[in-house]
Order: structure tokens, then sequence, then C-alpha cells
């Protein structure tokens, strides 16, 4: 699998406050499933933000989580 988000297996998300996603397919046969690789830095800290999901919006919705318990502000 090429992805556009890593190299090397590091994140190219580099920029403060930026989300960078992509859709990828996991499984065999017929039992793919369509998931979503998601990275967000954080804009103060830098700090990376990183999951995976079946959609964007839950992905968002686990950033957020993310933030609250870190005491960042959206």
């Amino acid at each position: 699998m090429t992805t556009r988000m890593t190299i090397n297996g590091v994140s190219t998300c580099q920029t403060a406050g930026k989300e960078q996603y992509e859709k990828f397919q996991s499984g065999v046969g017929r039992r793919k499933r369509t998931l979503v690789q998601y990275d967000y830095r954080e804009q103060t800290s830098g700090e990376l933000f990183s999951c995976v999901a079946p959609t964007l919006d839950e992905c968002r919705e686990k950033r957020d989580n993310w933030l609250k318990r870190k005491g960042y502000t959206l």
C-alpha cells in the first residue's frame, strides 16, 4: 500500500493546526472494509494526534476528545 501520509513510517503532517487524512481498505476478499487514517498536529505545542476509524467524522470526534483531555481549545 502506498501512502502520502508517511515517509519511512514518519507522518508528513508538519504544519501546526492542520489535518491530513486518507482512506484505505483493510481485510481479505469479501471482508474488506474502508477505513480512514487521520493525523492532526496541535497548534500550540505541535503534538501529533493520529488514529484510524471507519469514518472521517469519527476521527474528528476522537481528535476533539483528545484535545479536551489535553486541555487544548478547538
